[in-house]
């Protein structure tokens, strides 16, 4: 037999050793199958709103009131933009569904911009959950016309 052709010994399955100690094998299966990873609904709807926000044509997200509360909110010292407004995900073992709530900027086609929301969330999600996204529900609120005042924006100060 020739030096290719001798077999090498199994670690694992316990071949010849011939004075080596015996690797011993704890637990089953790979390190990376070993446990359980749970993603939170709210992990899942900050990824989506971020992807959701990326898209042209978007102008903002969640109900007129929604926004409203959260400009306010949004000003208060400390304060942060809530990038989960607009957002629900429903979060199961290898699953998620998100219902989203969107304001798009006139004149652009609403279904176009709803296909671009679906891609980038759905593509965002699966890429950094790896959760299969079933479905992606999108409810258009409201369109922003170039005329209308922002319920986002800092209003300007009254002193000066």
């Amino acid at each position: 037999m020739t030096e290719s052709q001798q077999r090498t010994p199994d670690k694992e399955t316990g071949g010849d050793d011939r004075g080596k100690s015996s690797l011993t094998r704890r637990g089953g299966g790979a390190p990376a199958t070993r446990g359980r990873t749970t993603i939170a609904d709210g992990v899942v709807e900050k990824i989506a709103g971020m992807a959701t926000r990326d898209v042209v044509g978007v102008h903002a997200m969640g109900s007129g009131l929604s926004r409203t509360f959260g400009a306010v909110r949004d000003r208060v010292p400390g304060g942060s933009r809530s990038v989960t407004r607009g957002v629900k995900a429903e979060v199961g073992e290898s699953q998620t569904a998100l219902d989203l709530e969107i304001v798009v900027d006139y004149g652009v086609s609403i279904g176009d911009v709803a296909r671009d929301v679906r891609e980038n969330v759905v593509a965002a999600v699966e890429r950094m959950t790896g959760l299969e996204v079933v479905e992606v529900n999108i409810a258009v609120s409201d369109v922003k016309l170039p005329d209308e005042e922002d319920d986002e924006e800092q209003p300007e100060p009254r002193l000066q």
